[in-house]
């Protein structure tokens, strides 16, 4: 066997060094070429890293959170064949992760390292010719059927749960990973070998068996518990959150605002969509409203460096749009606002959102905001009380229309109804500039066409 040492690749933009956010394998385990190895992270994007060869994990250089050098071993995997063309890298990865210890790994055991017990090699273990190994080395025979070996297992464990919750099952990895790949929860495999541990013949069972061998247990308590330490991205707006509660004083300010003849120009406006123009959402009119009210309390898009003790007030209006995605909270930054007409910035928006959401976004492309949208769609609530996005001093929030009785004077008519709930640095917003902020954006908001007035 030869070993095969996976570096941590030039992730380019003069990156020096990347965070380790996710493991995809552990030691023990058998992966094949283009197998997920890892995935990290830099000031700029998540990386993922795949395996170029297949064989057997045995050895990983660093833990979640972690912070790792370009170029440092990250992943040992042992190879099949002592002439394998990879050996020559083993020479390169004698240097062990600061604070760890690197344990051999002769055969994997039931937990992943260590000797198996002889009277479960004899029992469990098949027999290959040299043929066999040749076709598929490092991993079992491509046939999964059959008796592997004379092994003694039983071919029909019990059916129904085998184990009691939160027990691990015991498998080897070529077992674990046919089992992965065949979509079987081995907690559901009862295991014939000593302390239970799985072996191909109870797979084999298993499946014989069908769906039906595995029924519902009924109620049972759940005490099992997750630890799950706080890397990569969600650190980042861990950090973010605690620095902007922990040294901005919010007062936040929420409006209702009638939104029934906003609703009905975007509608038309959509409906009389030109090719070249993107589909309008009330982000582009929000962010239109934004620029005209800026013009008249101008205090609120600016960044604060409170321990100088200087507001930088920006004339130009970088909005934030806080975004979802499926790795977290992230803010790309809609540069220019006051230079972009309602369709321009509808096209921005959905660029930025998509950026966002498949992580090509670039840090410039993620900073440099001087206010912040945050809305949370069809989902967003009757209010909410937004955290700025430090170091602004306003932040927006957008609650979800919804249909309400508002009385005119004489009667109740359904009216499409909206609040906005807004945040800002009460140490440098007054209340009463806050209000009169929100209200001159309700106004717009509420009369449509006064968005598309110049001056």
């Amino acid at each position: 066997m030869a070993e095969h040492v996976i570096k941590l690749p030039d992730v380019g933009e003069g990156v020096a060094e990347a965070e380790l956010v996710e493991w995809h394998v552990k030691v023990g385990d058998l992966v094949r070429e283009d197998s997920l190895l890892a995935a990290v992270m830099t000031d700029k994007a998540t990386v993922e890293i795949p395996s170029p060869v297949e064989g057997e994990v045995s050895w990983v250089g660093a833990e979640i959170g972690e912070t790792v050098a370009v170029g440092s071993p990250i992943v040992r995997i042992k190879v099949a064949g002592e002439d394998n063309v990879m050996a020559g890298t083993v020479a390169e990865a004698k240097l062990e992760p600061t604070g760890k210890k690197e344990t051999p790994t002769p055969n994997p055991s039931p937990q992943g390292g260590g000797a198996q017990p002889a009277a479960a090699t004899k029992t469990t273990e098949p027999q290959r010719s040299p043929d066999t190994k040749a076709t598929q080395p490092g991993f079992p025979s491509p046939s999964w059927g059959g008796v592997r070996g004379g092994g003694t297992a039983s071919a029909t464990p019990p059916a129904g749960a085998p184990r009691p919750a939160g027990e691990k099952p015991l498998a080897s990895p070529a077992v674990r990973l046919r089992a992965k790949e065949a979509g079987i929860d081995l907690r559901q495999v009862a295991g014939s070998g000593p302390a239970g541990r799985i072996s191909h013949e109870d797979l084999d069972a298993f499946l014989s068996r069908g769906p039906q061998a595995t029924r519902p247990a009924g109620l049972t308590p759940d005490d099992t518990v997750e630890e799950i330490k706080i890397v990569g991205l969600r650190r980042k707006i861990a950090e973010k959150m605690r620095l902007s509660k922990s040294r901005i004083p919010h007062i936040t300010y929420v409006e209702e605002i009638d939104v029934t003849g906003l609703e009905e120009l975007r509608a038309k406006l959509n409906a009389e969509k030109k090719a070249d123009r993107p589909k309008l959402t009330i982000l582009p009119f929000l962010m239109r409203a934004m620029v005209k009210a800026i013009k008249e309390q101008p205090g609120v898009n600016a960044l604060f460096d409170d321990e100088a003790g200087v507001i930088h007030r920006h004339g130009a209006v970088h909005i934030g749009i806080a975004a979802q995605t499926p790795a977290g909270l992230v803010v790309p930054v809609v540069r220019h606002a006051e230079a972009r007409d309602l369709f321009d910035c509808a096209a921005e928006v959905n660029r930025l959102a998509e950026a966002a959401k498949t992580g090509t976004a670039t840090r410039e492309e993620l900073s440099g905001s001087t206010i912040t949208i945050t809305s949370l769609g069809a989902m967003g609530g009757v209010a909410t009380t937004p955290v700025i996005n430090h170091p602004e001093v306003a932040i927006v929030g957008v609650n979800k229309i919804m249909m309400r009785p508002v009385w005119d004077g004489s009667q109740f008519i359904p009216r499409k109804m909206m609040n906005l709930s807004s945040s800002f640095d009460h140490r440098v917003v007054d209340g009463w500039d806050a209000a009169v902020f929100i209200q001159r954006i309700k106004t717009l908001l509420e009369t449509p066409a006064m968005i598309f007035l110049e001056g």
